[in-house]
């Protein structure tokens, strides 16, 4: 990526991301979708994906480590509490003082790094999110927007209901 969006573009785009559905199947389907990307692009990421606090979802390629996989819970974490993805956040803090004191968030439990971006599902609205930790911010959100999107399109193919 090569300029950095505003906050406002992201939380626009986020809100094109909305699923039909989201059960461990789709879950199985976005992790490999991501993994396959991954895998061809030499990323040495962390892919993470949880819904209602359970890992459905949870791989590193080579080159990612244990310390990636601590990050991706640490995005996840503060892009449930927020509903909002974990860039969008990092934008927003970034514009104000003491956030994590303000919201008494503890840096060893959530981070505002790009990556995790929540998964939302018409009609209830956020049940999970999807994690990528192991490039630049911006990579790693744009990584987790990109399979989100491939999601939705493989759902609407299938006419999931």
């Amino acid at each position: 990526m090569t300029s950095e969006r505003t906050v406002e573009q992201i939380d626009g785009e986020e809100q094109t991301l909305t699923l039909r559905g989201f059960d461990a199947d789709d879950a199985w389907w976005l992790g490999c979708h991501l993994r396959d990307r991954a895998a061809r692009e030499s990323a040495p990421i962390a892919i993470d994906i949880q819904r209602a606090g359970t890992t459905l979802f949870q791989t590193l390629l080579p080159g990612a480590t244990l310390d990636n996989l601590n990050w991706t819970r640490r995005k996840i974490a503060i892009a449930l509490r927020f509903e909002r993805s974990s860039y969008a956040l990092n934008l927003w803090f970034r514009t104000r003082e003491n956030m994590f004191e303000r919201f008494g968030l503890d840096r060893a439990t959530h981070m505002d790094a790009g990556g995790a971006v929540p998964i939302r599902i018409r009609g209830t609205g956020v049940i999970g999110a999807v994690a990528i930790s192991g490039l630049a911010q911006e990579v790693d959100h744009q990584y987790a927007v990109d399979a989100l999107a491939a999601l939705r399109a493989h759902q609407d193919a299938r006419g999931a209901a």
